[in-house]
């Protein structure tokens, strides 16, 4: 009973939402909503925005990182869109928008080759570094908006080198084509990891929702800033800087509060370095904190992932000595300072994450200043050093982490080698 004298039924909530009260009174059964009225329309209000802007069953649909993400995701987004204005208007300028000698015909030949060799750009990208997005999303979205902010800076300064116009443009046309790229692939993967529901559409339809409002906005203040900086070129440099370091410090933090539980290549190293250094297991909190946000050129030793078995052993021998010791589904061997793994047709997911793991380990074990000189025996002695810690420390690294999949960059070859182990 409660306090009207209204035999409580039973109650119901949608997700983690308002509280509804089914009582009966007289015979009748009647809903009611629990808590203030005042505190009942606030949450009629605030219910609305969420179901238009997030998505349903929010928060529990989706990664706990989720709302910390598309905050500053949303910052990032409105200074783009005013940064863009501002490129956008120095192109419509560059090409004779306001300038009577300027023909239409030479306006529309530069905006055709600037579209032109973005297609291309787009393409040649996509082929060259599409399968890296899925295991470098964080890096890549970063790098992405970087080279946005680079190619409208080359829009704002073409129209103060009217001689090299339509090159200025053309290869800012080509870093956006990569941004589009890059920068929709990656948001894509980040998709995958903040649907926790398989519901995948529905946050990048509501994605879709934050973003047009965000650029809405963006639009409203932009109608105001044109005034301002049409013929001005100090106030539109001064304007295009601020936002550009309000739109990089804001992506820099957007990608450093995404905490993901699956393994690429830097944060297994990361969590395997930690464990063999004090034996303690990182949380994938923890590994994602440590995990580089920006591309690193010239790595000391790569590492080669799924390769042909002739990278890793070039005769029997050398197949042989790949072979000692070893009953994993996987070969490893050092070729031309190159760390390169060959991969088994029946190795799981389990067996992907260890043999990157002992190549992370041999990975280190060269890097360290007391290695004997890089003799080919001395290379398989080291081979076989990583294989009895692997032995030795490999199990516990699971604990935390989700291995139903993984994110490291594997290539398709797969052997089957019918040389027995000794």
């Amino acid at each position: 009973m409660d306090k009207s004298g209204s035999l409580m039924l039973a109650t119901e909530r949608y997700g983690s939402g308002q509280v509804w009260k089914y009582s009966v009174s007289d015979g009748v059964m009647k809903r009611t909503r629990a808590g203030s009225e005042a505190g009942s329309r606030g949450n009629s209000v605030v219910g609305f925005f969420k179901s238009v802007f997030l998505p349903q069953g929010y928060p529990e649909s989706v990664s706990s990182d989720y709302l910390q993400y598309q905050f500053w995701d949303t910052l990032q987004a409105f200074s783009s869109s005013l940064s863009g204005t501002l490129a956008t208007q120095a192109s419509l300028k560059g090409v004779g928008v306001g300038n009577q000698e300027a023909t239409v015909a030479a306006a529309t030949v530069t905006w055709l080759l600037r579209d032109g060799t973005g297609m291309l750009g787009r393409i040649l990208f996509a082929w060259r570094k599409g399968s890296k997005l899925d295991s470098e999303a964080k890096k890549w979205r970063l790098f992405a908006d970087v080279l946005n902010d680079i190619a409208m800076f080359m829009e704002i300064l073409a129209p103060h080198f009217p001689a090299c116009f339509t090159l200025i443009v053309c290869t800012a046309g080509i870093f956006k084509s990569i941004v589009g790229v890059a920068g929709g692939a990656t948001r894509a993967a980040l998709t995958v990891h903040q649907a926790r529901r398989d519901n995948m559409a529905d946050i990048s339809a509501k994605d879709g929702s934050q973003e047009t409002l965000v650029n809405l906005a963006g639009l409203l203040v932009s109608l105001l800033l044109i005034p301002l900086v049409t013929d001005n070129p100090v106030l539109t440099l001064s304007l295009f800087f601020l936002f550009t370091v309000l739109h990089l410090f804001a992506n820099y933090k957007a990608v450093r509060s995404v905490v993901m539980e699956t393994f690429n290549e830097a944060r297994l190293s990361i969590v395997m370095q930690q464990y063999l250094k004090d034996g303690r297991i990182l949380s994938p909190s923890e590994a994602n904190q440590r995990e580089p946000v920006f591309l690193q050129f010239g790595k000391t030793t790569p590492i080669k992932l799924g390769v042909r078995l002739q990278d890793v052993a070039q005769s029997s021998e050398e197949l042989n000595l790949a072979l000692k010791e070893n009953n994993m589904p996987f070969l490893l061997g050092i070729r031309n300072g190159c760390i390169c793994v060959c991969l088994g047709t029946d190795a799981s997911v389990r067996d992907e994450i260890r043999a990157m793991c002992q190549a992370a380990c041999v990975s280190n074990m060269l890097s360290c200043p007391t290695v004997l000189k890089p003799t080919q025996q001395n290379l398989w002695e080291i081979v076989y050093e990583s294989q009895k810690q692997m032995e030795a420390h490999f199990s516990p690294f699971f604990k935390g982490w989700d291995t139903e999949r993984t994110l490291l960059d594997w290539d398709e070859w797969r052997v089957e080698w019918k040389i027995k182990n000794s």
